[in-house]
């Protein structure tokens, strides 16, 4: 039997898909490898899990119902891990229906699949810090209130968490969404902060810095969120337990100054940043900070990658990468 990764081509498709491999298990990829960041990174990531003969790929949008079953027809498939998203908050003012597209279509599709798997032993899927939205309890706990979004990913990510639970309370299709804080490191995205900032700094040009610098974020190595997947992967819900839905954070457990990550890229780099400080973006929130009691207590996750050593894991990655 296979293991069914969506969004394999991406960030954190791609080292789960390597860790599963290294583990021994068969990996289906799948991916539509849209041009939302470079393609050339995506390509990159593939072809180096291409190199794997465990790995198969797939190149398909799961929001494409038809093509989507007739891509998997066939396929012995007992686990998925659903990681396929329009991601990022502010592309999502200028392209919504990308998110609608993808993060609702699209998980639904995953769900119908899930529900007509015959062995389907656990369905793993994303979700994300951002469904806390406007809450100011910090840390963020899973027991939070999450009804006040203040971006559409963040609407159609708590869409998600409500389909998924909804799917596993009338089919008993055991399920654990797992809601990602700001997660970095090596193959990482170009659209994120840490990738905008060491581009532009490695090229002498400023970085834009927004509220002001007065933000804080629960960043997170990719080596420990994949621990924190495969983990929740290995422990689905007990049937005899109840519910067979649950929601964890994957995070570090601390909340870092922004410009704290900026001082640690200033020494991982050897130069200085010349930053232009911004008012806060629409649909930004000022401060993160993942409360991972539950994950802990039952999967025994643990977060082993402060940033000081984290960064210039990413920084060496991205001077390889780039030929800098």
């Amino acid at each position: 039997m296979s293991v069914l990764v969506t969004g394999a081509a991406g960030f954190i498709g791609y080292h789960v898909s390597t860790a599963l491999l290294a583990r021994g298990e068969r990996v289906i990829g799948i991916d539509n490898v849209n041009d939302y960041y470079d393609v050339v990174l995506k390509k990159a990531r593939l072809a180096r899990l291409a190199q794997m003969p465990d790995f198969t790929f797939i190149k398909v949008d799961i929001a494409d119902r038809a093509a989507f079953a007739a891509a998997l027809r066939g396929c012995d498939v007992d686990r998925v891990v659903h990681l396929a998203a329009q991601a990022g908050v502010r592309y999502s003012l200028d392209h919504p229906f990308a998110y609608v597209e993808a993060n609702l279509i699209g998980h639904m599709v995953i769900l119908e699949y899930c529900r007509h798997l015959e062995n389907l032993k656990h369905l793993v899927y994303a979700s994300s810090s951002s469904v806390y939205g406007g809450n100011a309890k910090l840390p963020f706990s899973v027991d939070d209130p999450t009804d006040t979004p203040v971006s559409l990913y963040a609407a159609t990510k708590k869409a998600d968490e409500h389909m998924s639970h909804c799917y596993s309370h009338l089919y008993r299709l055991p399920q654990t969404g797992l809601r990602f804080f700001t997660v970095y490191g090596p193959w990482g995205r170009p659209d994120m902060a840490l990738y905008i900032f060491t581009k532009a700094i490695s090229e002498g040009r400023p970085i834009h810095v927004f509220n002001h610098g007065d933000m804080r974020r629960d960043f997170t190595y990719v080596d420990d969120v994949v621990a924190g997947i495969i983990g929740s992967l290995d422990h689905p819900p007990l049937r005899e337990a109840g519910t067979l839905h649950r929601l964890y954070n994957i995070g570090n457990h601390r909340s870092e100054p922004l410009m704290r990550l900026i001082a640690v890229l200033e020494r991982a780099l050897g130069r200085k940043a010349e930053i232009m400080l911004e008012p806060m973006q629409p649909g930004d929130v000022k401060e993160t900070y993942a409360d991972i009691t539950a994950i802990s207590r039952d999967i025994g996750f643990v977060p082993k990658t402060p940033i000081d050593d984290g960064v210039p894991r990413f920084v060496a990655w991205y001077r390889d990468y780039h030929g800098v």
